[in-house]
């Protein structure tokens, strides 16, 4: 906890000083985020510091292995779908990326047997059985399980199927089709601080260009 306390004096002393206008106007009116970012809970993974985004830029929502979940209507406790619904439908965003990375836990667990059935019922497993489908897919395209070309593949796969969820969400589908909303996939490496967007036809992952580097 004390590290914590003196990041949050580092905050006050260096950060907040030169932002303090952004956030008393943030305060006052409310956010506007033009992107909703799904990324993954792991903390080597931060979509502000990869993105160098302000206060009030980005609307995050970060769960294990960036995963979003089928449309349901059953009652249950579904915050990524809340977070989804409220900011398509209170916030208005532009954008939604999904953005997974190199060395996801979850997707490490999953393709190692956890999220199947049979698996051990806890949260974990149940969660991570959302990209199951992406698993079959990626192990029907011959990848050998336990492999770390099968671990990219399927890391990207579950970035995939979780814009296909998206598509699922009725205000997700009617901004979409009414030209509000634009979908995105990426995938971070971390080691080498590559990101990778998706293409929408190809479903292939291209690096981003860094002019100057």
């Amino acid at each position: 906890m004390d590290s914590l306390l003196e990041g949050y004096q580092r905050f006050r002393r260096a950060v907040y000083p030169s932002h303090r206008e952004t956030y008393r106007s943030l305060a006052a009116e409310g956010q506007s985020p033009r992107a909703m970012v799904i990324g993954c809970c792991d903390s080597r993974v931060d979509p502000g510091a990869i993105f160098d985004a302000g206060p009030g830029e980005l609307f995050v929502l970060r769960n294990v292995a960036n995963l979003v979940p089928p449309f349901a209507t059953d009652g249950g406790h579904h915050g990524t779908s809340a977070a989804i619904e409220f900011a398509v439908g209170t916030l208005g965003v532009a954008h939604i990326l999904v953005m997974g990375h190199t060395s996801c836990g979850g997707i490490r667990a999953l393709m190692s047997g956890l999220g199947r059935a049979g698996g051990d019922g806890s949260h974990i497993e149940t969660w991570m059985s959302i990209a199951v489908p992406a698993l079959e897919k990626t192990l029907q395209a011959g990848h050998q399980a336990g492999t770390d070309a099968c671990a990219a593949a399927l890391e990207q796969a579950a970035i995939g199927h979780s814009l296909e969820n998206l598509k699922g969400f009725p205000s997700v589908r009617a901004a979409v089709a009414e030209g509000r909303l634009r979908l995105h996939g990426a995938w971070f490496d971390i080691e080498s601080g590559a990101l990778h967007l998706r293409d929408d036809a190809s479903g292939s992952f291209q690096p981003v260009a860094v002019p100057d580097e």
